[in-house]
């Protein structure tokens, strides 16, 4: 078929040249040919984009796992509703305004503006490839939000919120640092110190502008019942740890998560223009996989180190490690394409350290967030930022950006102007959600819109939104199953440490160790064991 399209491409160029003499007849010949190649080759990046934005919506399932798994079973249809309509509200939202405020008058590239003035509702020649990787992106922004108000939040708040932060807050800030002609842009004819804020992927566009609306959130509605307070209203000693009812599925929605964000990063190198955007797309792949690897081992491991501190006895604990794999991807995410290998082993390291002290700061303040989305979104949003104008290589930056003019500060031998750019890039993001959001949930809690009633919360969001008979039924049948699943586990248990009993017994008396020794052996809280789901905090969405 080729051969044959190039045989009509030579044959129209014959008759449009007749006369014209041998030289006009080839360059009529390359020109046509480099006009059909460009033309697949856009083809192959609208296919791509649309591949790489359905792993990104295919994380919806992961934040719906996993909020389903951190809620109580008195709220799991709740929470799994909300999330089903993030999609629909994202979806409506960018169509209507968020992508005319985001990405409007995309082609012209002079001049900077604060906010896009065209193509709302579709109207004008708009990339659908483009448009709905990037729809994708902005229901990202808004599922972070719902993890963090489960189990409290009305649903005509949750509805109204994502429609606000999906068709007008989000787009500003993709607007300044992802368009053509944002004042923050690297995009730009003329980019702010000459090199612009990086974002590879969406650390502050997205998860810290989806974190921060979750704090502003949270800190208005209040924490969930019994949390920090008794019936009475009284403070309470410690707080009250309330756990989900699944971490299979909190474990399952990350890696969900996990497997999206290649489609997240990775989809990036393909609206950079850059030569060797597989070379880039590769590179954001494995320094991905390397900073998640690095953020679940170093969350875990910090903290069975501290619960050895406080308790004597060693513990896994798996929410912790999931939401450091989490919050190691939120960080990445932003330098994934700039840094070598090595870097985001560390940047991974360090966030994982950033969440866990991020989760400790934020119960020590009260405030109540049901699934650590602040601590992984928005703690580590802020830190992917930072790490890029810190860990930002020249080649890497050539490849990516075509320039290697201000790289990170580690290589820059003094020049800090990258780093300055993220450090302003992170203060835009906090000021412009604080301003926009916090006067917005207000007036949600003014007009008695935003919080559950205490009698609905108490009963669950299920029963009151839900129906009350499809919610008995289902409640009904879970707690038989966990009474018969509970009487089983125990006697189970009861037999197992029995068993051990009996064998340490014998073992000893092979041995023959003085009973002293051998009551102390048996007692040593040395004996490293996986953290139960009933002891383990709750997981993030």
């Amino acid at each position: 078929k080729r051969d044959q399209d190039t045989m009509g491409v030579f044959e129209d160029c014959a008759v449009q040249t007749e006369g014209g003499g041998h030289d006009l007849l080839l360059q009529c010949v390359a020109d046509a040919l480099d006009a059909a190649f460009e033309e697949q080759e856009g083809s192959l990046l609208s296919w791509l984009l649309v591949l790489c934005g359905g792993l990104v919506f295919f994380m919806q399932a992961g934040f719906a796992m996993l909020c389903a798994g951190c809620v109580r079973k008195k709220n799991v249809q709740n929470s799994m509703l909300k999330n089903l309509l993030d999609a629909c509200g994202a979806a409506l939202a960018f169509l209507t305004l968020g992508y005319g405020f985001a990405f409007g008058g995309q082609g012209d590239t002079v001049g900077m503006t604060f906010i896009g003035k065209t193509d709302f509702f579709s109207k004008g020649e708009i990339d659908q490839a483009f448009w709905f990787f990037q729809f994708a992106f902005s229901a990202t922004a808004v599922t972070i939000v719902a993890g963090t108000l489960a189990e409290r939040c009305q649903m005509v708040a949750y509805l109204l919120y994502s429609f606000f932060l999906t068709g007008f807050v989000y787009p500003v800030v993709a607007h300044a640092i992802w368009s053509n002609n944002g004042f923050l842009s690297a995009f730009t004819a003329e980019p702010f110190n000459d090199i612009g804020v990086v974002d590879f992927a969406g650390s502050g566009v997205v998860h810290l502008t989806g974190g921060s609306t979750a704090l502003i959130a949270t800190w208005i509605l209040g924490a969930r019942k019994g949390r920090f307070h008794d019936d009475r209203g009284r403070l309470l000693p410690e707080p009250r740890t309330i756990h989900g009812h699944s971490m299979a599925l909190q474990l399952m929605g990350t890696m969900v998560l996990w497997f999206g964000w290649y489609g997240f990063n990775c989809g990036s190198a393909l609206l950079l223009g850059a030569d060797d955007s597989g070379k880039v797309g590769a590179l954001a792949a494995v320094n991905t996989s390397l900073a998640a690897a690095a953020g679940c081992v170093s969350s875990l491991f910090l903290e069975l180190y501290l619960h050895e501190r406080r308790t004597g006895e060693y513990t896994f604990d798996l929410s912790k490690a999931m939401n450091g794999a989490l919050g190691a991807l939120v960080a990445v995410t932003a330098p994934c394409g700039t840094i070598e290998n090595w870097a985001a082993v560390v940047i991974g390291v360090i966030a994982g350290f950033v969440y866990l002290g991020c989760s400790k700061l934020l119960i020590k303040v009260r405030l109540d967030d049901a699934v650590d989305a602040i601590p992984v979104h928005m703690a580590n949003g802020m830190w992917g930022l930072i790490a890029t104008g810190l860990f930002t290589s020249p080649g890497r930056l050539l490849d990516a950006y075509g320039t290697d003019v201000h790289v990170g500060w580690f290589y820059s031998g003094g020049d800090a102007k990258l780093l300055l750019n993220q450090f302003l890039a992170v203060g835009f993001i906090l000021i412009w959600v604080f301003v926009m959001m916090v006067p917005f949930f207000v007036w949600l809690n003014m007009m008695g819109w935003f919080r559950a009633d205490s009698l609905e919360e108490l009963v669950g969001l299920d029963l009151s939104y839900m129906g009350t008979r499809q919610s008995l039924l289902m409640q009904a049948d879970d707690d038989i199953s966990d009474v018969g699943s509970h009487g089983a586990s125990l006697t189970r248990q009861k037999r197992e440490t029995e068993q051990e009993d009996l064998s340490e017994t014998e073992s000893l008396a092979h041995e023959k160790v003085p009973p002293e020794q051998a009551k102390e052996r048996r007692r040593s809280p040395m004996r490293i064991r996986a953290r139960s789901p009933e002891r383990s905090e709750t997981s993030m969405a």
